[in-house]
């Protein structure tokens, strides 16, 4: 069990990618939403749908960058879907062509700055930081099987104008419907309603554009 100091340690570099990670230790309370206990009974079966509650406590990722809609669905999965005890872990890709790039630097203080807001925001859930320099889809493949994530959020953003009309996918939307329909981990897509509508369009892989107004 992981001391409650913070701390960065260096992870396995098998893969050749950099990485580092940082973790806030964990206290108290949290629950899941009515929403995510009907897609443990899709995903587990009628019968098994406090799967999650009988585990002493489960790992929740969250794909983090620059974009707003990134830091909603991070949001989002800190007060819809962690418990207390619960492990948060902010990733944050840092694309290979980034590695001679300066402005990369900031890679590090991105992720442990929303890690640390996180903490802030709710001290019973664990929190780690990491940034993981490799292909976008292939390191959260690799990551989820290698930390056994149990959820991954994924932030979606709503589509220009221009796409909407060709009726074309973004690069975002393509990226969240391949981590849907590929990882074994129960995978939502979130974007934020505009403020006029509010609550949150949740995907998965039962469902297309939920409307969940909380």
């Amino acid at each position: 069990m992981p001391s409650s100091d913070s701390f960065l340690r260096q992870l396995s570099s098998k893969e050749g990618w950099k990485s580092t990670s940082k973790r806030w230790g964990g206290g108290g309370g949290g629950g899941w939403g009515g929403c995510l206990k009907q897609m443990e009974k899709e995903m587990y079966g009628s019968g098994n749908e406090g799967v999650f509650e009988l585990v002493m406590k489960k790992r929740v990722m969250v794909v983090v960058d620059q974009s707003s809609h990134s830091k909603h669905a991070m949001m989002w999965a800190l007060t819809h879907v962690t418990n207390k005890g619960d492990i948060l872990t902010l990733l944050h890709i840092v694309s290979p062509s980034s590695s001679h790039d300066s402005s990369s630097s900031s890679s590090p203080y991105l992720a442990t700055t929303l890690g640390s807001l996180c903490k802030a925001c709710k001290p019973e859930v664990e929190v780690e930081a990491l940034v993981v320099q490799g292909p976008k889809m292939a390191t959260v493949m690799s990551q989820v099987k290698k930390l056994e994530v149990s959820v991954l959020v994924l932030g979606q953003k709503t589509p220009s104008p221009l796409l909407n009309c060709l009726c074309l996918p973004s690069s975002t939307e393509e990226f969240v419907e391949q981590c849907i329909s590929t990882l074994d981990c129960l995978t939502i897509g979130v974007k934020k309603q505009s403020k006029g509508v509010g609550g949150y369009l949740i995907s998965t892989r039962w469902h297309k554009n939920f409307w969940l107004l909380a």
